[in-house]
C-alpha cells in the first residue's frame, strides 16, 4: 500500500497555535508549504522532524517499539535538525579586521543573518573596507535587511566591540606550510593585539589568521585577556571538511554525517573516528578502514589543495561559514559543543597549550571545555598535537 504524503499548511499551524502547542511533528516525506513555514515563524511554532520518540505504552505487542528501533537503519532515515538555542541574542557591535576573502564572505553572512546591531569592517588597504561596507548597504536595498555597517583603515574603529574577528595576515602560497607564516603574521597579530586591548578591552576575539593555533596563542599572550575571550577557528572548518569527505565517500547527503575534528589546524588534526556517525551508525558500517583513512588524508590536505588551485589565495567561503558557526554558538542561536581553539587548563590532561577541543560558548566566550570521551589512540594523538603546537609556539 502506497503511503500518502502529508501536506502541512498554514491551517495546521494556526490550529496548533490555538491549542497552545509549541511544535508540530514533520514526518519524512511530508510537504511543508511556504505559508506554513511563515506562519510557524510568526507564531513561534517549531517544526520538528519526526518520527519523535514517545513514552512506551504500558501494554502492547512491541510492534511500535520494534519499528522505532529499526527505523534509523531504513534508507529513508532523515537526521534531526541541528539543536537550536533558546535565548538567542544579537551582538551589540561586531568588528571584522581584514576585509579580504574570508572577511568579505563573513561580513555578508553576518549581515544577512542579522547577528549584530553594528558591523564594522577594518582593513589596512585604503578603500577596501569602505567599499565593501558601501556595497553591502546597496545590497540591503534588495535583501531588505536592516543594520548599520561601516568600514575604514583605523583599528580604533573597533572601540566598544562585543566581539572582534581577526582574519588579517598573509595567506599561504602554493607549497607553503601554515607554520611558515608564523613570523610574518606574528608581527601583525601583536600590533593588532595592542590596538584591541586599548579600544575593545571587554571583547571576545576570534582568530582566523594562520598558523591558527600559534596565532591564537600570540593573541592571548599579547592582549593578556583571560583564556575564555581568545578563541581560534579551526576545528569548525576541519570538521566541515571531514564531514564532506565522509559524505562523498559514503554517497550520502552531508546532513546525514555527524563528525568532529579537534587538535591542531594542520597535519596534527585529530578526527574523532570513535564518535563519528553516518545515519546514526559507526563509520565502519558504511566505509572500509582504508576509505576512512583516505577521508582523513583528504581532510588534512583540503586547505593546501585549494591553495594549489587558486595559487594567489587560500580558502574563503568555508572558513567564513566556520566562523559564523562559532558566532551563532556564542549568540545562542545554536546549542551544544563546537570545536574551537582554546588555551587548556587541565582539560584532557593538558595545560599551557592552545589547541582545538570541543567547547561550549556564550556571549562572553568560552563557557566550558566539553571533555568528550576519547579512545586511547585519539587521546594520544591529541597529546602529540599539543606537544607539536607547544614547541612551535615557544620557538
Amino acid at each position: 500500500m502506497t503511503e500518502r504524503r502529508r501536506v502541512v499548511g498554514a491551517e495546521q499551524i494556526d490550529r496548533a497555535s490555538r491549542r497552545g502547542r509549541k511544535f508540530i511533528e514533520i514526518l519524512p516525506g511530508s510537504i511543508v508549504t511556504d505559508q506554513a513555514r511563515d506562519a510557524a515563524a510568526r507564531l513561534g511554532i517549531e517544526l520538528r522532524l519526526g518520527p519523535l520518540d514517545r513514552p512506551a505504552a504500558p501494554q502492547g505487542d512491541g510492534g511500535a517499539a520494534l519499528y522505532r528501533g529499526l527505523y534509523r537503519r531504513h534508507p529513508k532515515w532523515m537526521p534531526a535538525f541541528p539543536a537550536k538555542g533558546r535565548n538567542a541574542t544579537r551582538f551589540r557591535k561586531l568588528t571584522l579586521i581584514g576585509a579580504g576573502g574570508v572577511g568579505a564572505a563573513l561580513a555578508q553572512l553576518v549581515f544577512n543573518r542579522q547577528l549584530t546591531e553594528q558591523l564594522t569592517l577594518i582593513d589596512l588597504v585604503p578603500g577596501l573596507a569602505e567599499s565593501l561596507a558601501m556595497d553591502m548597504k546597496h545590497a540591503s536595498g534588495t535583501s531588505r535587511q536592516s543594520g548599520r555597517v561601516d568600514g575604514g583603515t583605523d583599528v580604533g574603529m573597533a572601540e566598544g566591540s562585543s566581539a572582534v574577528v581577526v582574519t588579517a595576515g598573509r595567506s599561504r602560497s602554493p607549497g607553503m606550510d601554515r607554520s611558515e607564516l608564523a613570523t610574518a603574521n606574528g608581527r601583525i597579530v601583536r600590533s593588532l593585539a595592542e590596538a584591541i586591548q586599548s579600544t575593545a578591552p571587554e571583547s571576545v576575539i576570534i582568530m582566523v589568521s594562520n598558523p591558527l593555533d600559534e596565532m591564537t596563542a600570540v593573541m592571548l599572550t599579547a592582549t593578556r585577556f583571560p583564556r575564555e575571550r581568545v578563541i581560534g577557528m579551526a576545528g569548525t572548518l576541519d570538521s566541515a571538511r571531514f564531514r564532506v569527505a565522509l559524505a562523498d565517500t559514503a554517497a550520502v547527503p552531508v546532513s546525514e554525517v555527524d563528525a568532529m575534528v579537534i587538535g591542531s589546524h594542520g597535519a596534527e588534526m585529530v578526527p574523532l573516528l570513535s564518535l563519528a556517525r553516518i545515519r546514526g551508525q559507526p563509520l565502519h558500517r558504511f566505509l572500509s578502514e582504508q576509505a576512512i583513512a583516505d577521508c582523513v588524508a583528504a581532510t588534512i590536505a583540503a586547505g593546501g589543495r585549494i591553495v594549489e588551485l587558486r595559487r594567489t589565495a587560500s580558502a574563503s567561503i568555508a572558513p567564513a561559514h566556520a566562523v559564523l558557526d562559532l558566532l551563532e554558538h556564542m549568540s545562542g542561536r545554536i546549542a551544544g559543543a563546537v570545536p574551537a581553539t582554546i588555551a587548556l587548563d587541565g582539560e584532557f590532561g593538558l595545560s599551557d597549550t592552545v589547541i582545538g577541543v570541543p567547547c561550549r560558548l556564550g556571549t562572553r566566550g568560552l563557557i566550558e571545555v566539553d571533555e568528550v570521551p576519547l579512545s586511547e589512540s585519539e587521546r594520544d594523538q591529541l597529546h602529540q598535537a599539543a606537544a607539536a603546537v607547544r614547541s612551535r609556539t615557544n620557538q
